[in-house]
């Protein structure tokens, strides 16, 4: 399929898709409005330009960083109806080497965020029971429902993510209703429409850039518009947001007009939020609400899962197992991705938990764990998005846009979000270097999958398969040789046809001889293309010496087996190959002959002398991969039919200690 066919398909509307954009699209940005308002208004004495000024922030927020750049520009960027900031990377990667270093920032800090979302968004939602029940304790109940989330990833979400649209279609129609009934009694609030406010607040209201960081929480949620474009469709996206964003300006328009009858007070622990729902039906809010969290924390755990399945197949993360749970679009299961997530989630919990207790005894004052939390909200979310800046900039000049057009776009958006950045920064000593210290440890892990693999890929030794294919045909006649299997498939990284490892050549020939009747040479090919699935099959020798290489998307499982068995039924169809076993008695039945498969597995050799870099990286990688899923689960290989075989990877040989190895007489 053409990108002019992607296209057509992505900008394709039914109420379905409208639904389904609602359900998995919006959840993070459509459960801000529970506590980025009360953060402005909490910032001090609550006066006409602290209100009028911060929501004029909110509204252009959302309409510079929302709509124009996410919704009306960054949609354009697709990858074969992909979207996310690694199907970017994968559009522009081949134009500059330094672009790793923006996609591996904005995967970190967008991994880091979705550990931060799921604390602070059920925190928000339930700590509006005590309302009505101020003695009920929040933290078990934050704790209980977070930790039922990610058991449940076990499941799949297949039946649930049905539920998600009407779900959340009733939870913007509930936020936009009783913004409106507030809004209606204080029309003023419209005037914070003007950008004027907005220019005035940040330059005169004392504290009010500072502010900003508060302001951000708005529009974090934005990289999901992008991110789930394959899910939904680019189309189904942009209509289902001028629904979503009248409801959150209705709801902040709202709560401003509430907050502007406090004019000349402070707000204390009220949540402007829950005092524009009418009591009588507050207990429905509040449940609400907490459904509209779980589902924005869904949202991110599946995005993240999504995210790192990509990075695998990008070689930016090691191999580990991925499940399919239900035959749901994009819809796979991470085990080791989901107990990290739900550790992140804890410990964030407790130290936020920590955190607000300690500051609640200091002020006399209590604190709630989702204000707590907020100083580590948005600095990681920020900088995802000036990472998604950097590479569209480029998506955009290779594209051969209007370089004033290109700078234009870069300079505005560099320049909004650098504001962002900066005004987070000032939460980072109160929490903020949380969501950092994640995305560190997460790029230090990218850092080295990536500096091993170049290492290893440097110090590879190929030959050319020509020069060992007469000793192959003999190896195969050889009855001397005890026969290993009818068909020896070995995995191969070389992307030629013409040449083949040294180790491979070395497997079949020296370490214990294995003479088979054919050899097959696999090699896989990750495409840019996501969902490509394809294969080409080179005939190097007629029925003995074939080379198949499979050319896969970067969403695609690596199911090998499965693709090989059925590379031989269209070979056997089109009378390529005799697959049927060659000893006598077993091909007058016609039956298949056995397939089975070498992998060859590297260790770091003792005989090495690295310089400090390399070793630090070598071992961390070796270290890394131990705990990770073996080579021969991963590209789906049957385990009764595979043989793996450690193999060492010599980085350098100390030659000088070598040579001056020398015979003595024996006395």
């Amino acid at each position: 399929m053409d990108n002019s066919s992607h296209g057509n398909s992505l900008d394709k509307i039914s109420g379905a898709g409208l639904l389904i954009a609602l359900g998995i699209v919006f959840g993070d940005i459509g459960t801000s409005p529970l506590y980025v308002f009360r953060s402005i208004a909490s910032s001090g004495t609550i006066s006409k330009e602290m209100v009028f000024g911060g929501l004029s922030c909110v509204f252009w927020t959302l309409t510079l960083l929302t709509t124009i750049k996410y919704v009306i520009l960054m949609l354009r960027a697709e990858n074969k109806g992909e979207g996310g900031i690694l199907s970017l990377f994968a559009l522009v990667k081949r134009h500059h080497r330094y672009l790793t270093v923006p996609a591996v920032i904005g995967a970190s800090t967008m991994i880091a965020d979705s550990i931060i979302t799921p604390p602070i968004s059920v925190a928000s939602a339930v700590e509006g029971i005590n309302i009505l029940y101020p003695n009920i304790p929040i933290i078990p109940i934050v704790v209980c429902i977070i930790t039922f989330l990610f058991l449940f990833q076990i499941l799949g979400t297949d039946f649930v993510g049905k539920a998600f649209g009407p779900i959340m279609t009733v939870w913007f129609g509930f936020l936009g209703l009783f913004g409106l009934l507030y809004v209606v009694q204080n029309m003023e609030v419209l005037k914070a429409l003007n950008p004027y406010y907005a220019f005035i607040f940040l330059k005169q209201y004392p504290g009010g850039f500072a502010l900003l960081g508060s302001i951000f929480l708005c529009t974090t949620g934005a990289e999901a518009l992008y991110s789930d474009m394959g899910h939904v469709g680019r189309g189904n996206i942009r209509i289902s947001w001028i629904f979503v964003k009248v409801c959150l300006i209705l709801n902040y328009f709202g709560q401003g007009a509430y907050v502007l009858s406090l004019e000349g007070q402070s707000l204390g622990d009220k949540n402007p939020f829950y005092n524009i729902i009418p009591h009588e039906i507050l207990p429905y809010g509040i449940g609400l609400a907490a459904a509209a969290t779980v589902i924005a924390s869904q949202s991110m755990i599946t995005g993240v899962f999504t995210l790192i399945a990509e990075a695998i197949k990008l070689n930016f993360w090691p191999k580990v197992r991925i499940k399919y749970p239900s035959l749901h679009k994009g819809q796979i299961y991470i085990p080791s991705i989901n107990i990290l997530l739900f550790l992140g989630c804890m410990a964030v919990i407790a130290f936020f938990n920590h955190q607000a207790t300690a500051q609640s005894l200091l002020t006399g004052k209590k604190v709630l764990l989702s204000a707590a939390m907020e100083a580590a909200y948005g600095l990681a979310i920020v900088l995802t998005m000036m990472m998604n800046t950097f590479l569209f900039t480029t998506y955009l000049y290779v594209r051969h846009y209007s370089k004033w057009a290109v700078l234009s776009y870069f300079i505005i958006f560099l320049v909004v979000e650098m504001a962002f950045f900066m005004a987070n920064v000032e939460k980072f000593m109160h929490g903020g270097w949380v969501p950092i210290l994640i995305a560190l440890c997460m790029i230090s892990i990218m850092y080295i999958w990536q500096s091993a693999k170049k290492i290893k890929k440097r110090l590879t030794e190929y030959v050319k398969l020509d020069n060992y294919l007469d000793a192959l045909k003999e190896l195969s006649a050889d009855a001397s040789v005890p026969k290993y299997a009818t068909h020896l498939a070995f995995l191969s990284n070389a992307n030629r046809f013409s040449e083949i490892e040294h180790k491979i050549i070395y497997s079949i020939f020296n370490k214990r001889p294995k003479r088979a009747d054919i050899y097959w040479f696999l090699h896989v090919d990750t495409l840019d293309d996501p969902h490509a699935l394809s294969y080409k099959v080179k005939t190097i020798v007629p029925d003995d010496v074939y080379k198949v290489t499979f050319m896969l998307g970067f969403k695609v499982p690596q199911k090998i087996n499965l693709y090989f068995n059925k590379v031989l039924e269209d070979m056997v169809t089109q009378g390529e190959v005799d697959i049927r076993s060659r000893y006598d008695s077993l091909s007058k039945l016609n039956v298949s002959g056995d397939v089975r498969f070498v992998v060859l597995e590297k260790f770091l050799s003792y005989e090495n002398e690295l310089n400090y870099f390399e070793n630090i990286v070598m071992n961390a990688y070796f270290a890394i991969k131990s705990l990770t899923t073996s080579e021969d689960k991963w590209f789906g290989l049957d385990s009764s039919s595979v043989k793996i075989e450690k193999y060492p990877l010599v980085i350098r040989h100390n030659e000088k200690k070598i040579e001056s190895l020398k015979r003595v007489p024996w006395n």
